[in-house]
């Protein structure tokens, strides 16, 4: 799980820089520039990262709330 993480990342990271959008002054829906449609996707895509990641990685130990700690015994 973590390589996928790592990997969907490692991909966000290469298709931010859209350097093949710099010169394109086509408009999306008509009225949005190409790049700022591209940058709407790879936040899109960014939020999906962080939920996956959130969702699917999230240590489970880091969960334990301050009264199942002092149930415990534990300091939080």
């Amino acid at each position: 799980m973590r390589l996928v993480i790592i990997v969907m990342v490692l991909s966000l990271l290469v298709l931010h820089q859209d350097f093949w959008n710099w010169n394109r002054e086509e408009l999306s829906f008509g009225f949005l520039p190409i790049g700022l449609t591209y940058h709407i996707g790879i936040s899109l895509g960014a939020a999906f990262v962080w939920w996956f990641a959130c969702t699917f990685a999230w240590p489970s130990e880091i969960d334990t709330t301050d009264e199942q700690a002092s149930e415990s015994g534990e300091q939080a």
